[in-house]
């Protein structure tokens, strides 16, 4: 493997510090959203079942209990329960607008890498090039023959640059896109939570008038 990257030239170094940081983005990201994942049929139905009872400050443990940007968002529109309409959503979507950019952090790093990768890959190609042409100038001036060992040492940097931008470019675009929907996943579910809470709220407002 140090051979390859050798051979590869001194393009192989950030092309191989762009996968490290690709992996390490994507290992912390899938850890993350895995670790905030919960059922949230099952959480609502244990906020509704509270505060149908009046259970405000049950509900509002419920949610301090429980992982993850839904509950948090859910509690911010609890601690507003016998608030109007508008500011039971206003506080819950100030809430969501602290959430989301947890939800994203780093991901945009991959769609980064994704395209530099190739880049660096190029630049390789065109350096490798340019060495294989100077051999072969160099030889040409020399009245020398040009062999296919001579333009070896150009073309491999070429190759091996442009197939290692790819491998890592390839994952990145990949994981990136799997991420962004997981995070779109997610907004979706605090949307529909806020709105069914709101629901929950105004019913539970109207019943007392």
């Amino acid at each position: 493997m140090f051979n390859i990257i050798q051979k590869g030239g001194a393009i192989m170094y950030p092309i191989i510090l762009c996968s490290i940081m690709a992996f390490a983005v994507i290992l912390e990201r899938l850890y993350y959203l895995h670790k905030i994942k919960i059922d949230v049929v099952a959480f609502m139905s244990k906020i509704e079942g509270a505060l149908k009872y009046n259970k405000v400050a049950e509900a509002v443990k419920i949610c301090e209990d429980t992982a993850g940007p839904i509950a948090r968002i859910i509690k911010a529109g609890i601690l507003k329960y016998d608030r109007p309409r508008q500011e039971i959503r206003e506080a819950i979507e100030d809430a969501g607008h602290q959430e989301v950019p947890k939800l994203e952090k780093h991901i945009k790093i991959l769609a980064v890498i994704a395209h530099i990768s190739p880049l660096f890959g190029l630049l390789g190609t065109v350096t490798g090039m340019v060495k294989a042409f100077q051999v072969i100038q160099i030889k040409a001036a020399a009245l020398n023959p040009v062999s296919a060992g001579d333009l070896a040492g150009g073309i491999w940097t070429a190759l091996l640059t442009t197939a290692a931008g790819l491998i890592v470019a390839i994952p990145a675009i990949a994981a990136y896109h799997y991420l962004a929907a997981r995070v779109q996943d997610f907004t979706l579910e605090m949307e529909h939570s806020a709105t069914e809470l709101i629901n929950i709220l105004s019913q539970r407002i109207e019943g007392y008038k």
